[in-house]
């Protein structure tokens, strides 16, 4: 009895040393740590921390090239998602790059490259796709054992190719984008084109669908999110169509209201090379960004009257997201850079960051 209870007050305060220390690594006054995934001159695949001054926390080398990345809200940990249609994905000690786990994906399933932890810390939620009735797209449902994650279950999608998951500001409803592309097993060829089935879906932990909308276009896949703190979703496309037509590569879904084109501006809209890679919304600033890397361009708006804030060169622009006075955006070619968005006139900067190869996301802490 006496041995029980010394051992759970063990655990207990082992936990609590556990959760301080990351508090304490949190909380140094330090600059945030910007993880994302990278390749070397060689072809090799990272997992990565940079503190924005270009300190290096790690960089651990992992089998498949991942995309994007999501930290535990209470553990010094983050998984690091394998692309599509990657069968492995890392869970990584945000400390020192330590990794704790290659968590494989079950039989007939792949990786579409997201996933999200559940506030309360114990759920992960990773957007896989069915290889048996391909693209028939599933959440994969993980939960934490101590710093392992042991598959539970998986809750459908309601539509085909998901690619991001988010949650709502209330932490319990889920936010799908589902490309609406039929994939093989170990493959990216597309096999519907002719029938795309995009949406933008809402819905609850426990699958129940709440919405399934669509934009106008069929061919305009619906990959990548950003919700403000207000609920506001911004959506970011990757048009599967000819390259003599106009798509509306940015989407919004203001809270209560239907899902929609943004405002862009048509000469912008003709400018993006018809693909997007990433989008982030600043919701102090009310601002949105988003990277066209095809098309070596970076763009920001005002999240209210769509006002064009910045349309920016940049090469191979990829992951960008939202800091205290701006956005990072990284480079597959080039550098880093910091906007600071707080002044009329938005000013970029130099990262002292690693130049190119980075992936097209970045997660920041």
């Amino acid at each position: 009895m006496l041995r029980r209870q010394a051992l759970k007050l063990g655990s207990v305060l082992l936990s609590a040393l556990t959760l301080g220390g990351w508090t304490l690594w949190r909380s140094k006054g330090q600059q945030p740590l910007l993880l994302s995934a990278r390749d070397d001159a060689d072809g090799k695949h990272y997992a990565v921390g940079y503190r924005l001054d270009g300190t290096q926390v790690f960089a651990t080398q992992v089998g498949l090239r991942c995309h994007d990345i999501i930290n535990h809200p209470e553990r010094p940990i983050a998984l690091f998602v394998a692309r599509r249609p990657g069968t492995e994905s890392y869970l990584i000690d945000l400390r020192d790059g330590r990794l704790l786990q290659t968590l494989a994906s079950q039989p007939n399933r792949h990786f579409y490259g997201h996933a999200v932890i559940h506030k309360g810390g114990e759920w992960l939620y990773a957007t896989e796709n069915d290889t048996t009735d391909p693209g028939r797209g599933v959440l994969g449902v993980y939960r934490f054992e101590g710093e392992r994650l042991a598959h539970h279950s998986e809750i459908p999608t309601h539509g085909i190719g998901p690619h991001q998951v988010s949650w709502l500001p209330d932490g319990e409803t889920l936010v799908v984008a589902n490309g609406g592309i039929r994939t093989e097993a170990e493959s990216r060829v597309e096999m519907n084109l002719d029938a795309m089935q995009p949406s933008l879906v809402l819905m609850q932990r426990d699958g129940t669908l709440l919405s399934k909308e669509t934009l106008s276009q069929q061919m305009n896949s619906v990959r990548h999110l950003a919700i403000a703190d207000d609920g506001t979703v911004l959506a970011c496309q990757q048009f599967m169509g000819g390259s003599e037509e106009t798509a509306e590569l940015l989407a919004i879904k203001r809270p209560g209201q239907p899902f929609v084109a943004f405002p862009v501006p048509e000469r912008q809209l003709q400018s993006m090379a018809q693909y997007t890679a990433s989008v982030a919304v600043h919701s102090e600033l009310r601002l949105v960004a988003m990277t066209a890397p095809r098309a070596n361009r970076l763009f920001i708006w005002d999240l209210d009257s769509a006002e064009v804030k910045l349309d920016a060169p940049m090469p191979d622009c990829a992951g960008v997201g939202a800091v205290a006075d701006g956005f990072v955006v990284t480079s597959g070619q080039g550098r880093c850079r910091l906007y600071d968005c707080r002044k009329a006139a938005l000013v970029g900067q130099p990262l002292q960051l690693p130049s190119g190869l980075w992936d097209n996301h970045l997660h920041l802490i």
